[in-house]
């Protein structure tokens, strides 16, 4: 929902915009918004990504049922644009979203929600210690809602707002689709521009390897130019990582009777990007939960796994079953991706929590711990996806209140020169030693399994508990 407005906020300030947040198609369209708006008052293609990035990451963690704002200011001295994040409630931004938006926006500031402030502290009767960019306030206060204002610099003069707000209203695409692949685009220049210069300082290095002793004054030279490339190559690598993290589902679905947690931990900094993902999402046959990979590390295959991803969650509320899901994901592969392949495993538990359907298209088992009794790895699968090979239909498992699930990426296990089986048999060992809730398990298997990956790792972890006669 959008409202154009070129009401002064206060004297030499314009508001151009205001939009209204309440789904996540509402999230799209502020996206769309900040790159065209971006792109017309002058800033370059790269803060236009920066900017976009930053609203979308914030607005996706924060999205709540009851409405945000979303509002658009153009200051004139100095002339700067300002976008102002605002909530009526205690919701509170991730850290990691929060450090994230602050590392491509350095000009952040987060005002928190707060219940009598402290007039010397800043420090919130709801505790803990004040959020990043946090400004202590003059005096005490008792309401809720926060807000979030993030300001870049212009380089020219501001534009005449009603230029901007007729751009608005001629640029904005039209569906799901277009913001999808307008979100493609921009990975796809954040990646091209990092590896760029990834192949800059490789280049320099190769050169410096074979200078003499003579020549170190051009020495001296080339070592500032190569912290700033090695500068600017984690700057975009950051970019790019927060740009993958659209691609993933913004939230776990709510399911009477199921406990869900994820955890999702991308690769060493220095690492490509790869192609991880998971799924939870309520169909005509049930909840459907699912963990993939995208085989290979590189910009191609995060889009491909946001291609499956989302096909994913279209096909399955189409309400076919789990291998079906499998082979028209093999089918697309082969229709526009020729010569990738993908492992997915679809775990889907029927109405009523008693019964799963398992389908494995080449993936790690997911392994299941019933209640006082052993844990098993759910070993049933099929090929991979991309050989147009049919799948078996899913296997059925009977389970009973207080069933576990866990299903995971290879990343968590996978260490060179060590025998998989040995650590499959150490994550069974950890799961029946750790805490019985998801979250607590996530946590715990990440401290253990996690340090320091060579690859992306997810850990999705599921209790299903017995249904309240009321609920079913």
């Amino acid at each position: 929902m959008t409202r154009k407005s070129t009401n002064r906020t206060e004297p030499g300030s314009a508001r151009i915009l205001l939009s209204v947040l309440v789904t996540e198609q509402d999230v799209f369209t502020l996206r769309r918004q900040a790159k065209i708006l971006a792109d017309t008052i002058g800033l370059d293609t790269r803060d236009q990504v920066r900017l976009a990035t930053a609203l979308s990451e914030l607005g996706r963690d924060l999205l709540r049922p009851t409405a945000m704002t979303a509002a658009f200011t153009l200051r004139h001295e100095p002339p700067e644009l300002q976008v102002t994040l605002a909530w009526p409630d205690d919701r509170v931004p991730s850290e990691e979203s929060l450090s994230a938006v602050t590392r491509l926006l350095p000009r952040t500031v987060y005002d928190p929600a707060e219940q009598s402030t402290d007039r010397l502290s800043g420090r919130s009767s709801l505790g803990g210690r004040p959020s990043l960019g946090a400004r202590p306030s003059l005096g005490s206060r008792s309401s809720l809602g926060g807000r979030i204002t993030l300001t870049h610099p212009l380089r020219t003069a501001v534009p005449d707002p009603t230029a901007v707000q007729e751009a608005l209203s001629a640029g904005l695409p039209a569906t799901a689709i277009d913001d999808l692949q307008a979100q493609t685009r921009d990975l796809l220049a954040a990646l091209q521009e990092a590896h760029a210069q990834r192949d800059e300082l490789e280049r320099l290095n190769e050169e410096l390897s074979e200078t003499n002793a003579g020549v170190m004054a051009l020495y001296a030279e080339l070592t500032v130019e190569h912290k700033e490339v090695v500068e600017r190559f984690a700057e975009e690598h950051e970019l790019a990582l927060a740009l993958q993290r659209t691609f993933l589902p913004a939230e776990l679905p709510d399911t009477p009777g199921v406990e869900l947690a994820v955890r999702y931990l991308p690769a060493a900094a220095t690492a490509e990007i790869g192609g991880d993902f998971y799924e939870a999402v309520h169909t005509p046959n049930g909840l459907l939960l699912a963990v993939g990979d995208v085989v290979g590390h590189s910009l191609q295959a995060a889009m491909v796994m946001g291609q499956l991803r989302h096909a994913l969650r279209a096909y399955a509320a189409q309400g076919h079953p789990p291998h079906r899901l499998l082979e028209h994901l093999d089918h697309l592969l082969q229709l526009h991706q020729p010569g990738w392949t993908a492992t997915v495993c679809i775990v889907l538990l029927e109405s009523g929590n008693r019964r799963l359907h398992v389908a494995n298209a080449g993936h790690l088992p997911p392994l299941i711990i019933t209640p006082g009794g052993p844990a098993a790895y759910l070993t049933e699968h099929g090929p991979l996806l991309g050989l147009h090979l049919p799948q078996p239909v899913a296997t059925a498992h009977d389970i009973t209140p207080g069933t576990r699930l866990l299903m995971i990426t290879d990343g968590l296990v996978e260490v060179r020169n060590i025998d998989l089986d040995n650590r499959m048999r150490a994550l069974t060992a950890a799961v029946l030693a750790g805490p019985p809730d998801p979250e607590g398990l996530c946590d715990a298997l990440l401290t253990e399994f996690g340090k320091e990956p060579d690859d992306d790792i997810i850990v999705f972890a599921a209790h299903f508990h017995a249904l309240d006669p009321v609920k079913r």
